[in-house]
């Protein structure tokens, strides 16, 4: 991987752990030779891991909305910023500039950013891997639910893989690493649906 979409929250919880986290995942992936898309921002998270990575001397691209560049949010010391007009147009580009996801704890944001990378992998849009770092127990009841999703049958059992999750960000990296790509729905027959 020679890069990797970064989710997380662009907030600063009370609890220094989480910004520390990011930091250390920035400049991880930086040391790693692993460039960082991220959501383009400077604050919370999302500033935390862009820092954690340039100061590393990592790639940083980030990707933000003409509306939050607008309200001065935008982190302009990354490598390269990409303004685009919509929330779509920036999924899309994560996508398109990244060989993976990797979602830290966030907020609404990142499950809008997480769950759609987990969509298409279903769907066959990306065949890139999709991790979650649990740290802290963060994602545990979010992990629980999907597995309800998987036993109730609404993911199906050929998809149940796609979410790798992992506390630990060095088997999570490992982990997406070795990914192997599913058989998506869109190469399914109907009698497989």
């Amino acid at each position: 991987m020679k890069r990797i979409a970064v989710y997380c929250g662009s907030a600063s919880p009370a609890d220094g752990r989480y910004v520390a986290l990011a930091r250390t995942v920035g400049a991880t992936l930086a040391a790693r030779g692993i460039g960082v898309v991220y959501g383009g921002g400077r604050l919370g998270l999302m500033g935390a891991v862009a820092a954690g990575a340039l100061e590393a001397g990592g790639e940083v691209i980030g990707v933000i909305p003409e509306a939050l560049d607008r309200a001065e949010v935008a982190n302009h010391d990354c490598t390269q910023l990409h303004i685009v007009g919509t929330m779509h147009q920036r999924k899309q580009a994560f996508t398109d500039l990244s060989d993976g996801f990797l979602t830290l704890p966030g907020g609404v944001g990142t499950m809008d950013e997480l769950w759609e990378a987990v969509s298409w992998a279903q769907l066959g849009y990306h065949a890139k891997p999709v991790g979650l770092l649990n740290a802290f127990g963060f994602y545990d009841e979010l992990l629980a639910f999907n597995r309800r999703m998987i036993e109730t049958g609404f993911v199906r059992e050929a998809h149940a893989g796609i979410l790798i999750a992992e506390p630990d960000l060095d088997l999570l990296l490992a982990r997406m690493a070795a990914h192997v790509p599913h058989r998506p729905i869109f190469a399914m027959s109907r009698d497989d649906l």
